[in-house]
């Protein structure tokens, strides 16, 4: 097969950009560039496209390389000197800028970034003249190209109060406007970004980037549905437009409506075949639906457009079943070796192979591989144990015998006894209880809904000094009941027809309280695993978001052991009402623990339950092929493989162990 022509290549990345998928466009140039790394034009977009993006080094090397083989490109020189001016060179960054002024004519951007220059250096009459002359030949375009300088430099407060007044002054600038609500999504402020969107797309409905924006906005707000409409109608604006049926696909999967998501991928990737990120969604949705051959498949595809990409390497041993060969694993290795790589990249090759030597049964080295993917990826996160401590400790005071107790004399609440929490900590078996129910005439399956900590959070107020969970007891039954309502009516997208639902939000175990007071008929179950495993298992995942304790061991023993405690106090305080299903007895004993859990939930035995594994539905989760098959026990007891590398965390969860595995005195 005759490869395309570098030019249509890059004229291809050019057209992603405008199109606002900078991440595909970045993955054509580098792609272009191992295979001939001297193409000087790709050298300098992408160059550019970092620069545009804050990775500064990177794109400083780059732009480098395309001055030095190409002094006479202005706009190389002037992107140099752009990128060193944001990493406040400006000793440096002037030469350049003063380079590309004298190969082209009179430019108001580069103007303006040299006025930044001379100001940095105290050289105030230059910089006068300079941006004088710059707001002369275009007074709106000067303040935007600063604005977005600032943007890109982090300045976010600085490149908000430029562009709000640009936007005021020009109302019909959409690329203003569309600015204005990117620094609206940086600071998730999404509720105003969406508003800056909607405006766009009402104005200028062919502004497509405008519509790619607002259906991610929406997706961050967990209207999902919302944005599936808005990109239906982006579809429909532009049918042949890639970029569209790509985020449209997004949009669906996140709806829950999987197979509408691979067709919308797939119309993607039969438009533009060169888009890694459609591939990697098709993959993602075609696992979700059960078809495991066709995702490894579009991973493949995704791997050869875009092979430094390490989520898709990751997306690959994230399928239990899957083993990567010699030949892969030692391209992965040299993969992560590369520090020039993005640390997301480098992490998600950690794990990758981590699992790969576990597949090889080289523990050591996987185990190596896993420490170090958490420790890149912990170093990059925010995670306060004592804040989180704080906050379980207070909802247990919240929530205590006389709060109950006080509800329990009169009615409050929703009494409509429709969902069945599954909670606990991940990788303890939640999705194997989700399959037994969800196997059951009676339950729908849906996954694992963020909607009780969305509710609860919203409770606080600043302006008028509500906070969640002090709040609850000012409630009234009436507030109760309606909180109850919400739930149930944010979560009816994800539900069929069946009376009953399942939602396996693990982290609901801390809402516990919240959701009795608010769903008194609600079902919970707890789901457990021996401790090891349970920690083990989380350290080994590497989570889409959220679970922030699950990448340092140490951190990890001790949420457990935060976990274990509130649960006793759920146990105290609402006796009877949550049932704890250990994994290990469901392996061992299926049938007579799946007759335990159906008897709580108040559903009669069925047959299918049992037989989970030949139920047909869509499973969004890391364990989405395990419950495709017959109940197994391979997945007891693997901590025990990895031996004194979890001397550690075995010391900590000492007080909740059985004494056959403490670690002896």
């Amino acid at each position: 097969m005759v490869s395309p022509h570098p030019k249509r290549i890059f004229d291809r990345a050019v057209e992603l950009l405008k199109g606002g998928a900078r991440e595909e466009a970045e993955a054509i140039c580098r792609q272009a560039l191992e295979e001939n790394p001297r193409d000087i034009n790709f050298v300098a977009l992408l160059g550019w496209l970092l620069a545009e993006s804050n990775q500064l080094e990177e794109a400083e090397v780059l732009l480098e390389r395309a001055v030095r083989t190409t002094p006479g490109n202005a706009k190389a020189q002037e992107d140099l000197g752009t990128v060193l001016l944001n990493l406040n060179r400006p000793e440096e960054a002037l030469q350049y800028l003063e380079r590309a002024r004298e190969l082209r004519p009179p430019h108001a951007p580069l103007l303006s970034k040299l006025g930044g220059a001379y100001q940095k250096l105290g050289r105030v009459e230059e910089a006068d003249a300079a941006l004088k002359e710059a707001a002369t030949l275009s007074p709106v375009q000067a303040k935007l190209e600063e604005a977005t300088r600032l943007f890109i430099a982090g300045k976010f407060r600085e490149s908000e109060k430029l562009t709000q007044a640009l936007v005021r002054e020009n109302p019909d600038n959409v690329n203003a406007a569309l600015l204005l609500a990117r620094i609206a999504i940086m600071a998730k402020c999404y509720d105003d970004a969406r508003v800056i969107l909607e405006r766009i797309t009402e104005t200028k409905p062919r502004f497509v980037a405008a519509w790619h924006d607002l259906g991610t906005v929406l997706k961050e707000l967990h209207h999902y549905e919302e944005a599936v409409s808005i990109l239906s109608d982006a579809v429909n604006i532009e049918p042949n437009n890639a970029l569209t049926h790509y985020y449209y696909g997004a949009a669906l999967a996140m709806a829950a409506r999987p197979q509408d998501a691979v067709d919308a991928y797939q119309k993607a990737v039969a438009l533009d075949p060169k888009i890694p990120g459609a591939h990697i969604g098709l993959g993602h949705v075609l696992k979700t639906v059960g078809d495991q051959e066709g995702g490894i498949e579009a991973y493949r595809q995704a791997i050869e457009l875009r092979p430094n990409f390490g989520e898709t390497y990751y997306s690959l041993s994230n399928l239990k079943t899957f083993r990567f060969n010699n030949d892969e694993i030692d391209d992965m290795r040299a993969r992560l070796a590369n520090e020039q790589l993005p640390v997301d990249c480098r992490v998600h090759f950690a794990f990758s192979l981590g699992k790969a030597f576990e597949d090889q049964k080289q523990y050591d080295d996987a185990f190596e591989h896993y420490a170090l993917a958490n420790q890149l990826h912990r170093d990059s996160i925010a995670y306060d144990p004592v804040q989180t401590e704080v906050a379980h400790r207070r909802m247990c005071e919240i929530f205590d015998d006389d709060f109950f107790a006080r509800h329990r004399e009169g009615d409050y609440g929703c009494k409509r006894p429709d969902p069945i929490f599954i909670v606990g900590l991940p990788r303890s078996g939640s999705t194997l209880l989700e399959q037994i129910l969800a196997s059951h005439s009676l339950v729908d399956g849906t996954s694992e809904l963020p909607d009780i900590s969305v509710i609860a959070q919203g409770l606080t107020e600043p302006k008028t000094g509500r906070v969640f969970p002090g709040c609850m007891e000012d409630m009234t039954p009436e507030e109760l009941a309606q909180l109850g309502e919400k739930y149930l009516t944010q979560t009816q997208r994800h539900r069929g027809s069946r009376p009953f639902f399942t939602d396996k939000m693990p982290n609901n175990f801390a809402y516990t309280g919240f959701i009795k007071a608010i769903l008194p008929s609600a079902k919970i179950i707890d789901a457990r695993r021996h401790p090891m495993d349970s920690c083990f298992g989380s350290f080994k995942q590497h989570f889409a978001k959220g679970q922030t304790f699950t990448y340092d061991l140490f951190e990890l023993g001790e949420f457990y052991l935060e976990y274990d405690r509130m649960m006793s106090h759920w146990n105290t305080v609402l006796p009877g009402q949550v049932l704890r299903v250990q994994y290990e007895n469901v392996v061992e004993n299926l049938e007579e623990e799946v007759k335990r859990i159906l008897a709580f939930c108040e559903l009669p035995f069925e047959e299918g339950c049992v037989n989970f594994h030949e139920t047909e539905r869509a499973v969004r989760t890391a364990s989405s092929e395990q419950v495709r098959q017959p109940i197994y026990k391979g997945a007891l007891g693997t901590w025990k493989r990895f031996g004194s590398h979890l001397n550690e965390l075995q010391e900590i969860l000492s007080p909740v162990l059985p004494e056959e595995d403490r670690l002896e005195n």
